[in-house]
């Protein structure tokens, strides 16, 4: 039996019918063709799904969509106003911190979350920020140094 529900995802009013056992993920990238966030473990462990709903981070992967009934959903598709990238996004481009780009879209909506509240974080911070995202490309020192110089330019 299909729900309806009403969710707002980069700006975007949607009434969406959805099966209850269907995930965010699902419904961003199958129902809204939004394939920035990135399915990859669908446990919630590597954070490629990550998305904003109510402005928190939550792995997309998890919730399901009925859950996010009401709620004001923002994927990497949503950042860039106007064809201009976000400083967290230019950071993560030139500081390398993109290589194959998978986990990328999620380790920049964790940024977002996390330089609104730490303008001025330590690599630790940093560290511990990112804890539930996985890179296998980049070692993590890149994605580090995008952070910080995405936390220079006041994100």
């Amino acid at each position: 039996m299909k729900h309806t529900i009403h969710i707002t995802v980069n700006g975007q009013p949607n009434e969406i019918e959805v099966d209850p056992w269907r995930t965010l993920l699902e419904i961003l990238r199958d129902q809204l063709n939004l394939t920035g966030t990135k399915q990859s473990c669908a446990e919630g462990h590597c954070g490629a799904c990550t998305v904003l709903v109510d402005g928190e981070a939550v792995n997309a992967c998890l919730m399901l969509a009925l859950e996010a009934n009401g709620c004001d959903i923002l994927t990497i598709e949503g950042l860039a106003e106007g064809g201009k990238l976000t400083p967290i996004q230019e950071a993560f481009v030139n500081y390398g911190a993109v290589q194959c780009g998978f986990c990328t879209p999620g380790m920049i909506m964790a940024t977002k979350v996390f330089l609104e509240d730490n303008q001025d974080p330590s690599d630790e911070e940093i560290k511990k920020a990112l804890a539930g995202h996985l890179c296998r490309c980049t070692g993590y020192v890149q994605i580090i140094d995008a952070v910080r110089a995405a936390a220079d330019k006041s994100v």
